[in-house]
């Protein structure tokens, strides 16, 4: 698996058969600072966790150039196909739900936010996204959240190995909160620190997750921007 982050909670995987955009907040992205075009080239799917216009992005455009899937939640979805995505690439789904992306499967998991997009559109539930993939580790994007109890069932149904955690505080937890939640609830190898940096209202280093995961097993990979590591 290869994962590229573009800031925020953007980033690509790029797995046997699938290459894969989520929450692919690109043009306007003060990390990422060129278009979304590069990003896009040669992607089958696109998923969102929420309707909020830096997780959203530049979906729409990218959909309609690629013919992409979109997988995320019904609202989103409607949202999306009204402004002219092809309802032949729709596959949404919602909380505790599963659907089937071809050479992985999205479950849909809860996720302590908020999702609107614009003036107030009501874009349903946020999420957090489990992705199953056939041949390689599961990965848990856990979306823009608050640590939650019942993380711990997210880790005994799915047992995700790739946790993308946000960290940034404000609008999400913390670095210190989201250090507790990986090691009291998941059983991760990796996890990655997202959600920081993109605006001066969230922290600017992911370094108190990073010394709240010290001593953890858990191999923290931070990414430059637009670097792509193999995890």
């Amino acid at each position: 698996m290869k994962l590229t982050w573009y800031g925020q909670s953007a980033f690509k995987i790029e797995v046997a058969g699938a290459s894969i955009l989520m929450d692919p907040f690109l043009s306007g992205n003060p990390l990422w600072k060129k278009s979304w075009e590069g990003p896009a080239e040669g992607v089958t799917h696109v998923l969102l966790t929420h309707g909020h216009g830096d997780h959203v992005g530049d979906a729409l455009e990218i959909l309609k150039k690629t013919g992409a899937m979109l997988v995320a939640n019904p609202e989103v979805c409607g949202y999306l196909g009204g402004q002219g995505v092809d309802q032949n690439n729709i596959n949404q789904g919602n909380t505790g739900g599963t659907v089937d992306c071809g050479p992985f499967t999205t479950t849909f998991v809860q996720a302590l936010h908020s999702s609107s997009y614009g003036d107030g559109i009501y874009m349903g539930n946020p999420c957090g996204l489990v992705l199953h993939f056939h041949d390689d580790k599961t990965l848990y994007h856990m979306g823009d959240t608050d640590i939650f109890s019942d993380m711990a069932l997210v880790n005994e149904l799915h047992e995700p190995k790739i946790g993308l955690v946000p960290v940034g505080d404000r609008f999400t937890m913390g670095g210190a909160v989201a250090a507790l939640a990986c090691r009291r609830y998941f059983k991760f190898d990796v996890a990655v620190p997202c959600h920081y940096a993109t605006f001066g209202l969230l922290d600017q280093t992911p370094d108190k997750f990073v010394a709240g995961m010290e001593g953890s097993g858990v191999n923290v990979v931070v990414p430059g921007i637009g670097e792509a590591v193999t995890l």
